[in-house]
């Protein structure tokens, strides 16, 4: 499923995946956030079951896909993506 968020462009929000339906009973070790260009990833974080990441910035008008890629205890790794549309508020 990919999500679609709305975000302004002078503001700094967070973003959650919630991980736990697709591990089961495996666990997160490791998170990464890849963002183009245009977008901040100012921080980032993970429990064992959701990652999260605080993002700054971005040109009104346009849409960001940006991706986390996840790492479990049990050697798996997927991603899961989502558009930030900026946008004037």
């Amino acid at each position: 499923m990919t999500m679609v968020n709305f975000k302004d462009p002078n503001a700094a929000l967070d973003y959650e995946n919630d991980w736990s339906d697709w591990l089961d009973e495996d666990t997160i070790s490791s998170s990464d956030w890849i963002v183009p260009d245009g977008i901040t990833v100012d921080s980032s974080s993970n429990t064992t079951t959701t990652t999260t990441v605080f993002l700054s910035g971005g040109t009104a008008g346009e849409t960001y896909r940006i991706i986390n890629r996840i790492e479990t205890a049990g050697e798996r790794i997927d991603d899961r993506s989502r558009f930030i549309k900026i946008k004037e508020r």
